[in-house]
């Protein structure tokens, strides 16, 4: 009787622990999910603290990082010179997205104080002469491939916007600029139909980015390139399953290959397509994407590898707004809000390794926030 009594209490116990223990978890869980953090929103207050880092270094030549093929001595030259229309911002697509930035906060915020300098800025550098030059360089033999297709993608973001916005200096941006699209435009399609395999990684040469920020454009302004880009999407991506984002992120990372991809395909399927194919790639992601993505934290701020995660965190950002909005997925939109807070409070650290790029992540992701 004894010990059976004993048993009894034992039984308790272990229960009773085994309950409390599930009650915390469960409460835990709660609490994170229950933390509301704010949407990010484009206004005078967020457009003043973002303008400044792209304005100050689309004209900023030094540091460089030229990333160029040196076919004979004469190739050694000043960058301004190899790109006098992007030359600043460290490397050539930086300085393409921090021209992106400054046209699309004076796109969207017309009365912006400080959108007569930004314009009388880009009006010196994207002119005729100097899309011709840029257009040379890219015809070179040894630097056919430049960019590709990273820089090539951002360029396109910025036609885009150009052919978006109906005013006169837009309209005459775009003219200038646009023999170098058009040269894009062909490059893409002469790439695409030979690229057998998507290059899977977290930054620059990333296929799903590069197609994605493309697709954007043809849809409105290139038919052909929408085809081609459409079509390859569904051949490398259309069959995946199981995509490890665990294991995300490298230490490099400033793009989410698994969400970079689910980007894409939510703008090549049908809704409903795309939320079969989504269950079946990222298992379970809809309905607690917080238990996959934890936000990426940067040691070092100074180092320019490192300072990628902070790209990451807006990129993932604006992958969740994306994927979120059209599916009504709240939980989605709050880790995308928790990843573009963690870095945006971050940003301005001094450190010209983050800051010659990282306000055009930032200012994408706010875009697509809404």
């Amino acid at each position: 009787m004894k010990k059976a009594f004993l048993i009894s209490i034992l039984f308790f116990y272990v229960f009773s622990c085994k309950k409390i223990e599930k009650t915390n978890e469960d409460s835990a869980v709660k609490t994170s999910d229950d933390i509301n953090y704010p949407a990010p929103e484009l206004n005078e207050k967020s457009a003043s603290y973002l303008y400044h880092f792209a304005f100050n270094c689309i004209d900023q030549e030094y540091p460089n990082k030229l990333g160029q093929v040196l076919g004979d001595s004469t190739y050694l030259k000043e960058p301004s010179e190899l790109h006098p229309a992007f030359y600043g911002c460290f490397d050539w697509h930086s300085s393409v997205h921090g021209h992106w930035t400054l046209l699309n906060i004076i796109k969207e915020l017309p009365t912006f104080e400080q959108r007569d300098s930004i314009m009388l800025k880009l009006q010196k550098s994207i002119t005729k002469e100097n899309i011709l030059k840029e257009i040379s360089y890219f015809n070179d033999v040894h630097n056919s491939t430049f960019e590709r297709t990273y820089g090539w993608a951002w360029l396109l973001k910025v036609s885009e916007t150009l052919q978006d916005w109906d005013v006169v200096e837009a309209k005459q941006l775009n003219e200038n600029l646009q023999p170098l699209v058009t040269l894009i435009e062909e490059k893409y399609m002469d790439f695409l139909p030979k690229l057998n395999y998507p290059i899977r990684v977290g930054e620059h040469p990333n296929t799903a980015f590069g197609m994605s920020f493309a697709l954007d454009y043809a849809k409105k302004y290139s038919p052909k390139l929408e085809a081609i880009i459409i079509e390859k999407a569904k051949e490398y991506y259309l069959n995946d399953k199981g995509c490890p984002i665990t294991w995300e992120p490298g230490g490099f990372d400033f793009l989410s290959p698994c969400l970079q991809e689910a980007s894409l395909m939510l703008k090549v399927l049908p809704k409903e397509e795309f939320i079969i194919w989504l269950d079946a790639f990222l298992p379970d992601f809809r309905k607690n994407p917080a238990a996959y993505l934890e936000v990426a934290e940067v040691t070092d701020r100074s180092d320019g590898k490192l300072a990628h995660l902070d790209g990451l965190n807006f990129s993932r950002a604006w992958c969740l707004y994306e994927i979120g909005n059209a599916l009504n997925n709240k939980k989605m939109l709050n880790l995308a809000d928790k990843h573009f807070n963690y870095s945006y409070q971050k940003m301005d650290s001094g450190e010209y390794a983050g800051a010659h790029w990282l306000a055009s992540f930032a200012l994408y992701a706010t875009l697509k926030s809404n």
